[in-house]
């Protein structure tokens, strides 16, 4: 066969598939849609390694050099201090500056280093602050906004960012000096375990796209199989057929490739505005992997001539008509059950050696294995579904409308639901494997929720400072309680002994006696009391050991360090002999505390030494925005002073982008398989329109139709998520047996059934008026 014929073939097929009339047409532009939607998911999963590959950039230009220690201030010098702060659940991160020289170097993203008192902001920060929404966080910056930073020093469009200038920072409170920006570390290694996630995810949440895009290409089959009997009976001969065939899927696969990029071009214009768990990104930065790209441009081509000629296996094409209203073939289960065995034979091995503790794995190995695996549950809808409708008989008319046409068709049905299978499966997969490895990338802080939500210490000029500080904070709004200490130290006073380095210390808190009960076991508290805080209270401990050289009841300690003292002996504080051995208890942060415990009466706090303030609140959640004041009143007291948010679990910054990073995919997916099944389930009807006006003529009532079009969604979704839930359990229990894991929850599968029921209604809602159109009488006009 010459290339020329296979060439004019093609070409007619493409002709076909844009002058066919407004059918033709419509079933073209169905098609270059469903073709379209899945190009552009595809063109940005590709772009997800250049983006997140220029978000670390980003970050990295923008941050201060810290690779060199820069001892001595200087004409480009400067201090710096990050000062990010959480506002109603989103970050807004901070840079304060205090430039040294006349020449500090300019914060990228910023055409100078704004002056004290002054503020750079990003948009989306300007635009917050400028809305109502943004008051309390108004109050939180005391600096003028003057000016925008630009994309240079943002991570994203949306990110919420201020860089300021201040004279407060001095060389006892700052994160460090600096005279240049622009630093990177080197890359952490992916554990294995998350580099499993990785790969299972992809293959999860890109084969629903390829399968779309398969199922696309098959759009009015009916209707192209019928002008190709034409086309025999004109004497074309059944290759020539083929090709004319495999000419159309082709003409409608290049026009979903124009189509895609146009979809990819809006999306990519979008980016900036849309937020998918707080993630953005700027539009120069969605730009495919060169190859990737170009491989999509390939394989979608390709794959849709390759669908047509496969699809056209099991269809005789004759002059008189197409060989498919009789009984077909039963489809075969034996192919379908080895390509699962085939996926598990390739998956198990691959993973077996998977460990916590490693940084590799055979990444072909289990994609290959999980997309063989997926695949194979996607072929078992087929023979489900038929297996399962041939045997249904009588029941209610519409009932009986939608079993009969899927009788008469199954396999178009279950090729619009296959998408969901994949994605369903997968996603049973990914959240066993998420529950299992959690425990591996969170682990307990030991803080106490239920004691205090929020923590914040400061240096204090003076013990009075501390107090107002604590006072203020009681009488901030929504804040039940405050927890405050004044912290220093205390020395053994006396020369050092033989074999001390440095004259023992320990600490001393001062506060009142409710707040001290916070971190000791106490017996009874009255103002005037003191207590020896032990970590293990009367037995003996190596830390104990720190407490009982320095502090005893009736010894006398340095309120100053005895070795850095200057004019004459540091000044002393004698502990009562009245003074209690005491034991520690975890305070709300976690932490267990030992030294001297004083109360106000006991000991004057203005004597201690450069005494730091530390406030635990607990709020009241039924006041709205009640952390936000207190976040307010801290900033209005020292701008410089950070609050902590208490947890109950910290999560590993890799896990949380990863999971980020899939929750991400998952949702532009679960968009795409209801997209695709509307599609889907529009071409159906469209395909059946003079059926549907026949039956209204003859007296069918429309609501039985609607019915009946609910049944015939419903009937495959159901299958299909049954299938979905077995195969996805089967496939996260071997991925966990082979890591070593056990599962943690067999009811993963829930949520997924739930996403299911609501896209069966989603489709059948958005598919009525379509419908109702369709039935009317003029659907039964010929040409």
């Amino acid at each position: 066969m010459s290339l020329r014929t296979w060439t004019r073939d093609l070409a007619l097929g493409a002709r076909f598939a844009v002058t066919g009339g407004r059918g033709g047409r419509l079933r073209t532009a169905l098609t270059a849609t469903g073709i379209g939607l899945g190009v552009a998911l595809l063109l940005v999963a590709a772009s997800l390694p250049n983006m997140l590959f220029q978000r670390e950039v980003r970050e990295s230009a923008r941050s201060v050099d810290a690779s060199e220690q820069v001892e001595r201030p200087g004409p480009g010098t400067f201090l710096y201090a990050d000062r990010s702060t959480l506002y109603r659940g989103d970050t807004v991160t901070g840079l304060l500056l205090r430039p040294e020289g006349d020449r500090p170097a300019v914060p990228p993203g910023a055409a100078r280093v704004p002056a004290p008192g002054t503020m750079l902001v990003s948009p989306a920060l300007r635009e917050l602050l400028d809305s109502p929404d943004g008051a309390l966080l108004r109050e939180r910056l005391p600096y003028e906004a003057t000016g925008t930073l630009g994309e240079a020093g943002l991570i994203g469009p949306a990110e919420l960012r201020y860089v300021a200038g201040t004279d407060l920072l001095t060389t006892d409170d700052h994160d460090g000096r600096g005279e240049r920006y622009g630093w990177s570390v080197p890359a952490e290694p992916m554990n294995a375990f998350l580099l499993l996630l990785v790969v299972i995810a992809c293959v999860v949440l890109l084969l629903p796209v390829l399968v779309f895009v398969a199922t696309a290409v098959r759009f009015g089959g009916e209707q192209r199989d019928r002008r190709l009997a034409a086309l025999r009976l004109v004497g074309a001969d059944a290759a020539m057929t083929r090709r004319i065939a495999a000419g159309e899927s082709l003409a409608g696969a290049l026009g979903g490739l124009a189509v895609g990029v146009g979809f990819f071009a809006v999306a990519r214009r979008l980016s900036g505005t849309v937020r998918i768990w707080d993630v953005n990104a700027f539009p120069s930065d969605v730009s495919p992997v060169p190859w990737l790209a170009a491989v999509i441009v390939v394989a979608v081509p390709v794959s849709a001539v390759l669908v047509s000629l496969v699809a056209l296996r099991g269809v005789t094409v004759e002059p008189l008509g197409v060989v498919r209203t009789a009984a077909p073939k039963p489809r075969r289960l034996l192919w379908r059950l080895l390509l699962v065995a085939a996926g598990a034979a390739v998956l198990v091995p691959s993973v077996s050696g998977v460990e916590a503790t490693g940084t590799e794995i055979d990444t072909a190995g289990v994609a290959v294995g999980a997309t063989l695996a997926l695949v194979g549950l996607t072929t078992l809808l087929p023979w489900l579904v038929e297996a399962l409708v041939k045997r249904l008989r009588g029941g209610p008319v519409a009932w009986q409308l939608a079993t009969r046409r899927l009788q008469l068709s199954s396999g178009t049905a279950a090729r619009t639901v296959s998408g969901i299978v994949v994605a369903a499966a997968g996603a049973i997969a990914l959240q066993m494997l998420f529950q299992a490895m959690q425990g591996d990338f969170m682990r307990p802080t030991n803080m106490d929720t239920a004691r205090a939500q929020l923590e914040t210490r400061a240096g204090s000029g003076s013990a009075d400072d501390a107090r107002r500080a604590v006072e203020a904070l009681s009488r901030t709004k929504g804040v039940t309680s405050v927890t405050g200490t004044i912290e220093s130290n205390v020395w053994r006073p006396g020369p050092l002994r033989k074999g001390e380095d440095y004259a023992p210390v320990t600490s001393v808190f001062v506060g009142d006696c409710p707040s001290l009960k916070e971190f000791a076991r106490l017996p009874s508290c009255t103002d005037g009391d003191v207590f020896v805080l032990l970590p293990h209270g009367q037995e003996s401990a190596p830390d104990d050991a720190w407490v009982t050289r320095t502090a005893r009841p009736g010894a006398t300690v340095a309120l100053r360090d005895p070795q850095t003292h200057r004019g004459g002996p540091p000044p002393t504080w004698r502990i009562p002999e009245s003074a209690r051995t005491v034991e520690a208890r975890l305070d709300p942060m976690g932490r267990i505390r030992f030294g001297v415990v004083a109360t106000p009466g006991a000991i004057d706090a203005a004597r201690l030494d450069a005494p730091e303030a530390e406030a635990m609140i607990s709020v009241d959640p039924a006041v709205p925005d009640a952390a936000e004041h207190v976040r307010n009143t801290v900033a209005a007291l020292d701008p410089l002073t950070r609050v902590r948010t208490l947890q109950d679990l910290e999560r590993d910054a890799q896990f949380s982008s990863v999971r980020t990073g899939i929750l991400i995919g998952a949702t532009l997916t679960m968009l795409l398989v209801a997209v695709s099944l509307l599609v889907g389930t529009l071409e159906q009807l469209r395909e059946r329109r003079r059926l549907l006006s026949s039956l209204v003529a003859f007296g069918t009532r429309r609501s039985t139709l609607v019915w009946s079009v609910l049944w015939q969604t419903a009937v495959p979704i159901v299958l299909g998520l049954a299938l979905a839930v077995t195969g996805g359990l089967a496939l996260g229990v071997v991925l966990l047996r082979m890591i070593g894991k056990r599962v943690e929850d067999w009811w993963v599968f829930l949520p997924v059934t739930g996403v299911g029921a609501a896209l069966i209604a989603l489709v059948t809602a958005l598919s009525l008026p379509v419908l109702w159109r369709l039935m009317r009488a003029d659907g039964l006009r010929t040409e």
